[in-house]
């Protein structure tokens, strides 16, 4: 099926910004190194929420990436044991050093729930239950990540469990087709990402800068490079490195160090993957008989939104318009709500 004018001009939008981002990424490379930043003793707890029923858009009701959860924890920062920090400074060069551990749970579904048997041309049911462990290493204009990720794929990961159990308290209709899921997976990933922060303006206490990021991860989940820019206007954009979201984008971003009693900003961002293998659309590895669809390898994203930090926490919301991860989506622009909050201690 073709691309809607909207999906196009999304898909266009994200390639543009790639390029601009490429440029910002060519620039940092040639740019000199940063001081390192002052140190945050605190850590930081960070609990997320995505959901495709959270939109400023038309909703939809589980579809495709239809719930996202995550728990995560940061380290302040140069207090990890000395063969960690040895270790983040031989990957990433100079810089103060953070750990940061978590557990995240991922769903999918097709677009039509309501049927025993799911269309083979449709998203196949799925779930992930992944644990991630990254080192970030952050000078004064940039933070660079390195992580593993180790989990589950199939009903092992309980997402038939939480998305049945929670329809049946809220009275609403159970999906019926999970029996269909991808089935029991170990899942490997190494990933490794970074952002660059440059400031652009300073008008009457406002300030205006661009995060331009690239990452890339290997392993029997995803296979994918990526590259970003976001541009943020607000006070005190120097108190972190952008958001996070759980199912895409750098991750690791949690950390941040308030650089003034309230910290706010918006932002838009632009993001473009190439996606050489996802196991939740190509289905189990070592089953030829898995439900599988053929990925779409251009990926598109769009996001929207706001944080705020007071009180040494920071409450987060952003808007994602993705386009069409495989071929013969039926959704055409989809979209998703992500919300985080994350207080130190």
């Amino acid at each position: 099926m073709g691309q809607t004018k909207t999906e196009k001009t999304a898909l266009w939008m994200a390639r543009v910004g790639t390029l601009a981002g490429m440029g910002c990424l060519a620039a940092a490379v040639c740019a000199p190194a940063h001081a390192t930043p002052l140190q945050d003793p605190y850590g930081t707890w960070t609990i997320q929420g995505e959901n495709d029923a959270v939109t400023t858009l038309k909703g939809t009701s589980d579809q495709y990436y239809t719930s996202g959860l995550r728990v995560n924890w940061t380290s302040g920062t140069d207090n990890q044991p000395a063969p960690i920090e040895t270790i983040n400074h031989a990957i990433m060069g100079a810089g103060v050093t953070r750990i940061s551990m978590g557990l995240q749970q991922l769903i999918f579904t097709p677009q039509d729930t309501q049927i025993s048997t799911p269309s083979p041309r449709d998203r196949p049911y799925a779930s992930l239950l992944l644990g991630t462990i990254n080192l970030i290493n952050d000078t004064d204009f940039s933070r660079s990540v390195f992580g593993i990720q180790v989990g589950m794929m199939g009903p092992a990961a309980m997402g038939e469990k939480l998305q049945n159990g929670f329809h049946g308290a809220i009275g609403d209709t159970r999906n019926l087709g999970w029996r269909h899921q991808l089935q029991n997976q170990p899942i490997f990933q190494v990933q490794a990402g970074r952002t660059w922060r440059f400031p652009l303006a300073d008008v009457y206490g406002i300030s205006m800068d661009m995060l331009p990021a690239a990452s890339a991860a290997i392993g029997d989940y995803r296979i994918y490079g990526s590259v970003a820019d976001t541009f943020r206007i607000g006070q005190g954009l120097n108190s972190d490195f952008g958001t996070p979201t759980i199912g895409s984008g750098n991750d690791g971003t949690d950390a941040y160090r308030l650089t003034r009693p309230v910290s706010w900003y918006v932002f838009g961002n632009v993001t473009g993957s190439a996606v050489g293998y996802d196991a939740t659309l190509q289905g189990n590895t070592m089953r030829s008989n898995s439900p599988h669809v053929p990925v779409n390898w251009d990926v598109g994203e769009i996001h929207a939104g706001v944080a705020i930090m007071w009180h040494g926490m920071r409450l987060s919301y952003s808007q994602v318009w993705q386009t069409q991860e495989f071929k013969g989506a039926r959704s055409g622009l989809f979209n998703y709500g992500s919300l985080a909050l994350s207080a130190k201690f």
